[in-house]
C-alpha cells in the first residue's frame, strides 16, 4: 500500500511522475519541482508512463492529455485499474479554456487538472495542496455506515445494498462528503473547498460531473439537489430492498 509522506519529512521520499511528449514542458515542471526537493521522475508517452508507475508507485503523477499513441485520457483510465497505485493522486495538464478535456479527464478517474501555461508559483501551491487533502483523512471515522450504505475511508471501498463499489478517487470522496452529515445541504462552496483545490478556478460542472455518475451507481434519488444552494445525501434505511451481494470496479 503507498505510504503517505508527511509534508514536514524529507521530500525527496515524495514521488512525482511527470508525463508529457514536449520536452520544455518536462523540464520546466521537472526544474521547479526538483527545486522544492521533491523525487522527480519523468517519461514522454503513455506506455513508459504504466510500466514507471507500476515499477516505483509514484505519489502523484502529472498526466498531459494530448500525447500521440495512448492519450492521457487512455492512460488514466488504466492507471486506476492498478491497485498499487490506487492512493496515487492523478492531475492532468490542459490547455486552458479546454473544459471538454477537463471533463473527460474527470471521468476517467483523474483528480484534478492544471491548466497550461503553467505559472512556477500556482504549480508548487497546487501540488502541496494536492498533498495536504491526500493526507487529511478523516481518521475518527474511517468507516461508518449511513443507513444501507457503508463508507470505508481507509480501504477506499463503499457498500450499498449489501454490493460492494469500488469508486474512482474524487467520486468516493463526495460521496464520503456527503454522506458523513446525511441530510445536511452542502453548498457547491464547501464541496469545492473539500474535494478540489480551492486556489484553482474549477469549471461549475466539475461537481454536475460527479453527482451524475454517483446516481447512476446508487440512483437517482441518493443524492439530492437543492436548487441554487447545493447537494444533500438522502438517508435510507437498511429496511430498503437489498441486492445479491457482488462486486463493482
Amino acid at each position: 500500500m503507498l505510504q503517505l509522506i508527511n509534508l514536514q519529512m524529507d521530500l525527496s521520499n515524495f514521488k512525482i511522475l511527470i508525463v508529457d511528449d514536449e520536452k520544455d514542458i518536462i523540464e520546466f515542471v521537472g526544474y521547479n519541482l526538483r527545486k522544492e526537493g521533491y523525487n522527480v521522475m519523468t517519461c514522454t508517452n503513455g506506455e513508459d508512463a504504466l510500466r514507471k508507475a507500476k515499477l516505483h508507485v509514484p505519489h502523484l503523477i502529472i498526466l498531459d492529455i494530448m500525447m500521440p499513441g495512448m492519450d492521457g485520457i487512455e492512460v488514466c483510465t488504466e492507471l486506476r485499474r492498478i491497485p498499487s497505485l490506487k492512493d496515487t493522486i492523478l492531475t492532468f495538464l490542459t490547455a486552458r479554456g479546454e473544459e471538454y478535456s477537463q471533463i473527460a479527464g474527470l471521468q476517467a478517474g483523474a483528480d484534478d487538472y492544471i491548466t497550461k501555461p503553467i505559472k512556477p508559483k500556482v504549480l508548487i501551491s497546487k501540488i502541496r495542496s494536492l498533498l495536504r487533502r491526500q493526507m487529511d483523512t478523516r481518521s475518527d471515522n474511517l468507516v461508518y455506515d449511513v443507513g444501507n450504505l457503508t463508507i470505508d475511508n481507509e480501504g477506499y471501498l463503499v457498500i450499498f445494498n449489501n454490493i460492494k463499489y469500488v469508486l474512482p478517487r474524487k467520486e468516493f470522496e463526495l460521496l464520503s462528503l456527503l454522506s458523513s452529515k446525511p441530510n445536511k445541504v452542502f453548498t457547491r462552496d464547501e464541496i469545492f473547498n473539500q474535494i478540489w483545490t480551492a486556489d484553482i478556478s474549477v469549471s461549475d460542472r466539475t461537481i454536475d460531473v460527479h453527482i451524475h455518475k454517483l446516481r447512476e451507481k446508487f440512483g437517482p434519488d441518493v443524492i439530492k439537489t437543492i436548487k441554487g444552494v447545493g447537494y444533500r445525501y438522502e438517508f435510507r434505511s437498511k429496511d430498503d430492498i437489498s441486492q445479491p451481494t457482488e462486486s463493482h470496479a
